[in-house]
């Protein structure tokens, strides 16, 4: 082509107007020549073809100055209406008409359409306003073909037809897809018709979005699913976390992922096969299967929302063997419905064939098969780790003497503890060891508490500190109370902890009395008031009548059953008119306290013996 002149190319699907292009013309380039090439749709007055592509030359010579066309005769379809919003109403109408009458869709559902797809229906306005513009300047060309006069909503309604989406654009629009992404699939779906394309729609959403997720529990659980997996994946897992990287780029992220309105269109662009699926031969099959293995009604959702491709597997060729492979880790037929709601990426190929690795590297640290068995079933995710990170934390529990039968108790207790970050684990041992504690109590923690191990320094670990020195326990003397019971690491401050010792100030005892309590018994700080202080309480001042003081000197007593020893004792001491300590009626066995009270050397049973 000669340098004269400027070749803009136009894609087939852009619609604008020639004055536009002029006027942007004549202040941009005022020096140059141009052409504009156009598809010859817009030219072709003896038939519309979308098909047609080529092009038409423009020449516009140097030195003729560029104006915008001329105001559009009282013809025009822009004299019809005062102001834009009539014009789009009135565009709107023309394609509720055209999905009613040409496409067969509902007037409720093609009311809906026409008013929820507002790119389509301008796209239509600015083509009907360009062909008028053209026929206005070259008085010969006919673009519409009846040869009367059209309204502008005839026009509409020819200009909807012709594009011969049959009603696709508009409807994947209005269900949240960008128009350039409802083109592209429109063309996947060119076999389906739009009624049947709806009712394909409607029961996706059903079995995908039946229940609320307002808490986002489902992005955060597959934000957990992320975070955890160290392997390589294969193509069905890659297009998952590609999907949902999709949502989490969305404002709100994939707290999103369980809302139909934030996450159906991405769910259907990276999985358009969703809407090509046999209903009945297939869909429906799939849900009774799962039903049947156990996975509850209101749960297919979290599922399918998890694990997309799961939906397409063929249920005889591809479900059964990989869930039977899943016997391999302990699993009985009543276990596949919580495994796969527990890790839904568990019947991926990847998963299956890292689930080998794991259960050998187990066998090798000589961890018992009962114990890998229940941490499994407790976290399937474990199965998505890689043997290397594995190693790693299994190194650093070795170096506080946790092993063999130990290492799995504590994977079967807390299994999540395994797939920690290495450097986040050991920021809890020195944590531990800055107050105070040597590296065999640590040890002796990890295998009591390993889930204070998987808790956060900040958010936990010092709020809990905090509490407790609030009540009077200095930093010398916390190591004595984190050994004699860590468990309060894992008790909640406001639901559980504050609530206990503000009861035992509520009856009498002053805070400075609580504080002594703790420091001589800490596990008074796992005690309910409800099943175990109020009860015991009570029986000590309204029935054994005696002092509040009794328990500051013996917080002991509220490790004893009421029942079976604390009651049987003091029955039997009421009897003989005997007074002693809280601590000698408890603390001795049953043939120590028959020996010094009741003078004889016999078990005490009961309190009539």
């Amino acid at each position: 082509m000669s340098s004269k002149f400027l070749a803009i190319p136009v894609p087939r699907n852009v619609s604008f107007a020639i004055s536009d292009l002029n006027h942007h013309h004549h202040h941009r380039h005022r020096h140059a020549s141009s052409i504009f090439l156009l598809p010859a749709i817009f030219f072709n007055s003896k038939k519309w073809s979308p098909a047609c592509t080529s092009p038409l030359i423009l020449p516009i010579p140097r030195k003729i100055a560029l104006h915008p066309l001329p105001s559009l005769p009282p013809s025009s379809s822009s004299s019809f209406f005062c102001n834009e919003e009539e014009e789009e109403e009135t565009a709107r109408e023309a394609v509720r008409q055209y999905l009613e009458q040409e496409v067969g869709v509902s007037k409720d559902e093609s009311l809906r359409i026409s008013s929820s797809s507002p790119k389509y229906i301008a796209m239509l306005i600015h083509s009907v306003q360009d062909l008028d513009q053209l026929s206005s300047s070259s008085g010969e060309l006919a673009f519409w073909s009846s040869g009367a006069p059209l309204s502008f909503m005839d026009k509409i309604y020819q200009m909807a037809k012709r594009k011969g989406d049959k009603g696709m654009l508009p409807y994947l629009e209005s269900i949240g897809l960008t128009l350039s992404s409802a083109s592209h699939l429109a063309r996947y779906l060119s076999s389906r018709t739009l009624p049947t394309l709806i009712h394909q729609v409607k029961y996706v959403k059903e079995i995908f979005f039946s229940d609320s997720d307002d808490q986002g529990l489902i992005g955060k659980y597959a934000r957990t699913m992320m975070m955890s997996l160290s392997i390589s994946v294969d193509e069905d897992v890659q297009q998952t976390l590609s999907f949902f990287e999709k949502i989490q780029a969305r404002r709100g992220g994939l707290n999103l992922l369980g809302s139909w309105d934030a996450s159906f269109p991405q769910l259907i662009e990276s999985f358009p096969g969703l809407l090509q699926l046999p209903i009945e031969s297939h869909v429906k099959l799939m849900v009774e299967f799962l039903h049947h293995i156990g996975v509850p009604e209101g749960c297919l959702g979290k599922l399918f929302l998890l694990f997309p491709p799961l939906i397409f597997y063929d249920i005889e060729k591809e479900v059964k063997p990989r869930l039977l492979a899943l016997r391999k880790v302990g699993a009985e037929d009543t276990d596949f419905g919580m495994l796969l709601l527990k890790y839904p990426w568990i019947l991926s190929t990847s998963i299956l064939e890292n689930c080998e690795n794991v259960l050998d590297f187990f066998d090798k640290e000589k961890v018992p098969q009962d114990s890998v068995t229940n941490a499994i079933k407790f976290w399937p995710l474990l199965l998505g780790c890689s043997i290397n990170k594995l190693k790693v934390m299994v190194e650093h529990f070795s170096e506080l003497h946790i092993a063999n039968k130990k290492l799995g108790r504590i994977i079967a207790r807390s299994p999540r503890l395994l797939l920690q970050k290495p450097e986040e684990f050991l920021e809890v041992v020195l944590f531990f060891k800055d107050l105070g504690l040597d590296k065999a109590s640590v040890g002796r923690i990890l295998a009591r508490r390993p889930e204070i191990f998987a808790g956060s320094i900040e958010e936990t670990l010092k709020r809990k500190l905090a509490f407790i020195s609030s009540i009077g326990v200095s930093r010398n003397q916390l190591p004595r109370v984190i050994k004699k019971y860590p468990d309060f690491f894992v008790c909640d401050v406001d639901r559980a902890l504050r609530p206990r010792m503000m009861y035992l100030m509520q009856i009498g005892l002053s805070k400075k009395d609580v504080g002594f309590m703790v420091r001589r018994f800490s596990p008074l700080l796992g005690y309910s008031i409800k099943n175990v202080l109020r009860p015991k309480t009570q029986f000590l001042v309204d029935v054994m009548e005696k002092p509040l003081s009794d328990l500051v000197d013996y917080p002991r007593y509220f490790s004893y059953s009421l029942e079976k020893k604390i009651k049987p004792r003091f029955w039997v001491l009421k009897g003989r008119n005997l007074e002693c300590s809280l601590k000698d009626m408890l603390n001795k066995n049953d043939e120590e306290f028959a020996a010094e009270f009741m003078g004889v050397g016999r078990r005490l049973a009961s309190p009539i013996e």
